[in-house]
């Protein structure tokens, strides 16, 4: 209990909080990016910027991992691509397909999915708390999404906001991060073990993405900010998560990852992106639903440890 205590005081916040730092600058960054570049130049260096950290993280790391059998390597990897490859990707093809702050909220949905998961195929100690959080988020989402737009699913709806195959993939980039979640605890396999092959798979799909666009990469600032979109928020964020989770073992870090949509919407805010107000009741009832969800799922871990 003592080491418990010492390790969520000590490292286990720090990594925590420090994942959420980077990831609430995901949106911001890729927002400034994409005013001026292809939305496969921007993943291109993203995906090169976070394969360069899982390879140092691999590298320096004093432990050498065992090697996996067939069929826990394929699974392992599968559950690393749909959750590295597939989230970022579908949600930078979102971002530059809508307005980001819009994307970011629906993208950042994926707690409420897992909410969703446990009450279907878990025993949650409330499940009744857990769908009306989930349903709220849900609700929430639908408001961000139609933005007080008249005639929704018509085409015109569209014109005000973003494509619906932009929704559709800020939605898949949320479920993907759900199974991710949900998946990676069960494998007994390390997560930073599956970064860097996802990270290296991402490159070589998207330099493919840029000749077919045309390869001319960004220079100077946009640069730097390209590479640091896949060393911080891609590479440190995923790895930092993954340390605060091993480090923790009283699920008291649940709740810090629901700050993420708050901070980044806040930076999105402050940087001039702006929701109608039908919109901001949605962001209300996302964030707020994502925070019931976090503080129910540590009170239900915390519960079943001490009676356990």
């Amino acid at each position: 209990m003592v080491e418990r205590q010492r390790n969520w005081s000590g490292a286990a916040p720090a990594f925590a909080f420090g994942a959420v730092g980077l990831w609430a600058t995901n949106a911001l960054v890729g927002k400034t990016l994409l005013a001026a570049h292809p939305v496969s130049h921007v993943q291109f260096l993203q995906f090169c910027g976070a394969a360069l950290v899982f390879a140092l993280i691999g590298f320096f790391s004093p432990v050498r991992p065992q090697g996996m059998k067939g069929g826990v390597a394929l699974a392992a990897y599968a559950v690393g691509f749909i959750g590295l490859v597939g989230t970022m990707m579908l949600q930078y093809i979102a971002f530059a397909s809508m307005p980001v702050i819009e994307a970011n909220l629906v993208a950042y949905t994926w707690p409420l999915m897992m909410a969703a998961a446990v009450i279907v195929l878990g025993r949650p100690r409330r499940p009744w708390l857990l769908g009306l959080a989930a349903l709220a988020g849900f609700v929430g989402v639908a408001l961000v999404m139609s933005g007080g737009r008249s005639h929704f699913w018509s085409g015109e709806a569209w014109t005000g906001g973003g494509s619906l195959a932009g929704y559709c993939a800020a939605f898949g980039s949320a479920l993907c991060m759900a199974f991710y979640s949900l998946a990676v605890g069960r494998l007994g396999v390390a997560p930073e073990r599956l970064l860097l092959p996802s990270a290296l798979v991402g490159v070589a799909l998207t330099l493919a993405w840029c000749l077919h666009d045309g390869f001319a990469l960004p220079a100077g600032a946009d640069l730097v900010l390209g590479l640091y979109l896949g060393a911080g928020p891609m590479g440190l964020g995923y790895y930092c998560w993954s340390r605060a989770a091993k480090l923790d073992q009283g699920g008291r870090i649940a709740i810090v990852a629901y700050l993420t949509p708050i901070a980044s919407t806040l930076l999105l805010a402050l940087s001039g992106e702006s929701l109608s107000r039908m919109a901001v009741a949605g962001a209300v009832l996302v964030i707020g639903s994502c925070l019931a969800v976090g503080i129910e799922g540590t009170e239900a871990q915390h519960h079943a440890r001490d009676n356990g």
